[in-house]
């Protein structure tokens, strides 16, 4: 898929995002729009997976450690074939699969039933660690929260990926320096964040989260990288992709009315416009 297929389909998972958290009336739409072209990366690029057979073993393993923004990751397997995207619009809703955070027993394509903010990096280091015992193939990615770091557990989980030189994990930081009480550098300040994990042992690289060359460069560097996990900064916008949202906290996790639905989902026909005009 080239860079201007990838822009489109990273705008349909936005679209999906907002089209599946307002049928909610609840969810996250800020830190899934700012996810959103890493999601699109990962899932048309990047992992080793196939919606025909979604528990194949040798495939590549995806933990969302910030698990409250799995409308964006819902909106990237229906978009890969893994569920139809009509599913979308059942989001959180009474006896729909797809509940407000990823469930593996219930949902294809899910590796790991997460939400609760620091332990996916955990699960996550934990199969990286399982694949180089059991001499495996496969490669294992997390995404985390800029807020979500704040938390103790995330930096027990990177000491020991360090000290087992985990080169099959990439830890991706979606830093859109917001989370819902506000600017992270207020609330706790995590930074220098890339600093921190180069503390603990980890190849780090910071990239424009939205630009797709540096998504690619910085994925590519990471398979080439030998004896230490990578951990990816992408700086990023919450809200990405609709005027009202963009880095805004209160987007954090609150679904737009349905006239604030009309003018997001314009916003977004709007830029799918201009992009087939590339």
């Amino acid at each position: 898929m080239n860079k201007l297929d990838l822009m489109k389909k990273a705008n349909d998972i936005r679209k999906d995002i907002i089209t599946a958290v307002h049928a909610a009336k609840a969810g996250h739409p800020g830190g899934s729009l700012s996810a959103a072209d890493i999601y699109t990366y990962l899932y048309f690029v990047e992992l080793n997976v196939d919606p025909a057979d979604p528990k194949k073993a040798d495939r590549d393993r995806f933990v969302l450690s910030k698990g409250h923004t799995a409308p964006g990751l819902y909106a990237a397997l229906a978009e890969r074939g893994f569920f139809p995207v009509e599913d979308l619009k059942t989001l959180r809703h009474t006896g729909s699969y797809l509940q407000g955070h990823p469930d593996m027993k219930h949902i294809p394509g899910v590796d790991m039933s997460s939400g609760s903010l620091g332990q996916g990096i955990s699960v996550a280091v934990g199969m990286a660690l399982s694949a180089k015992l059991s001499n495996e193939s496969y490669r294992v990615y997390t995404l985390l929260g800029d807020g979500e770091i704040q938390e103790g557990q995330v930096w027990e989980a990177a000491m020991l990926a360090g000290h087992r030189k985990l080169d099959n994990l990439v830890v991706i930081v979606d830093n859109n320096n917001l989370q819902i009480d506000g600017c992270i550098a207020d609330v706790n300040s995590p930074y220098p964040i890339d600093k921190k994990f180069e503390a603990f042992n980890f190849h780090v690289i910071n990239i424009d989260g939205h630009d797709f060359d540096q998504i690619e460069a910085a994925f590519k560097e990471a398979k080439e990288t030998k004896g230490m996990p990578t951990a990816i900064i992408a700086k990023t916008l919450k809200g990405k992709g609709v005027s009202f949202m963009e880095d805004k906290a209160a987007w954090h996790g609150a679904a737009p009315n349905d006239e604030q639905f009309a003018v997001a989902m314009a916003d977004l026909e709007k830029v799918g416009e201009e992009l087939c005009q590339m």
